[in-house]
Formats: structure tokens, C-alpha cells, sequence
């Protein structure tokens, strides 16, 4: 009985440790905790699995924030070496990166959580990107991918995707 409780003062531990951060990672929480990161994955999932809008990004974890911002979704095609170009593009223009998604032949719609909103995000990325000797999603559909972008209102995204359309990132079939 006394191992549960434990587990479930933690487990209310991290909920409000991501709650009360813009972003921390599975790491830092296993180092206050004095476990395992993969402990504290296993928490992560059974918080989730009782309703807590937790999302995993790049960088770490963080509470999904209920806000008022507009959400769009771009058709993007590029080369790997195009990458970094397009999420500073993003980036800079006030858009938050949400997610990449492709169209897989075989398994369907695969989508990969980004929640990528500063240049330390972009450049967190794309070091493990090209660390861990990785593909990308996009790798998989000739570099046709979507993300859905976060930003202040529809005259912001529909300038990022302006800008992404006049620097050839931009889709058109």
C-alpha cells in the first residue's frame, strides 16, 4: 500500500510539475523523482490514460493549454537540407509548429508531435536530427509533409504560408 501511495504522490507530483512549466523533460523529472526516466514515461502514459492533456514535444513535456489562437494546416515538399529553413521560417513569422504529418502507403496517416516554437526548439531538433543520424517523416513521401501551425490569428498563418509559398516550400501538386 505504502509503494501506491508513493507512486500517486508522484504521479500528482509531475502532473503539476508540467502544469506549472512552459516545458521539462523526462530527464529532469526522473532526477527530482529519483527514478528512472522511463518511470516517469510510464507515469506520463498513465496520466494521459486518466485524462490530462500532456503532450510530449521535441524538448520535453508540457500541459496542453486550452487557448484562443487560430490553427491552420500547411501542405509543405522540400529537400532534408530545406529543414531548418522552413521551421525559421515558421518560427520567426510568430507560428508554432505543432506537428508533421505523412501520408504512408502502407500504415496510413503517421503523425510525430513537434511543438516547436523557439530557434533553442529548431536547433534542439535538428542536432539529434543529424546526431542520431535520423530521417525525417518526410524522407518517407519524397518530402510532402503537413504541419499544423499555432499562431495569433489567420492573417499570421496566412502570411507564413505566403512566405513558405515564395521560398518553394510550399506544396502544389
Amino acid at each position: 500500500m505504502r509503494l501506491k501511495n508513493s507512486n500517486v504522490r508522484r504521479r500528482a507530483g509531475i502532473r503539476d510539475d508540467v502544469l506549472n512549466s512552459d516545458l521539462i523533460s523526462a530527464t529532469a523529472l526522473a532526477a527530482k523523482y529519483g527514478v528512472s526516466r522511463q518511470t516517469i514515461v510510464g507515469d506520463i502514459a498513465l496520466l494521459r490514460a486518466k485524462g490530462e492533456p500532456i503532450i510530449s514535444t521535441v524538448s520535453g513535456y508540457k500541459y496542453q493549454k486550452k487557448e484562443s489562437c487560430y490553427h491552420g494546416l500547411i501542405v509543405c515538399q522540400h529537400t532534408i537540407e530545406e529543414t531548418r529553413l522552413e521551421l525559421e521560417t515558421i518560427v520567426n513569422m510568430g507560428g508554432e509548429i505543432e506537428d508533421v504529418i505523412v501520408d504512408h502507403s502502407l500504415y496510413g496517416q503517421l503523425v510525430g508531435t513537434l511543438g516547436i516554437s523557439t530557434l533553442h526548439d529548431i536547433n534542439d531538433f535538428m542536432s539529434r536530427a543529424e546526431k542520431g543520424n535520423h530521417l525525417l517523416l518526410s524522407s518517407l513521401t519524397q518530402g510532402i509533409h503537413l504541419h499544423n501551425i499555432a499562431c495569433n490569428g489567420e492573417a499570421e498563418f496566412l502570411e507564413i504560408k505566403k512566405k513558405l509559398s515564395e521560398l518553394g516550400l510550399i506544396y502544389l501538386g
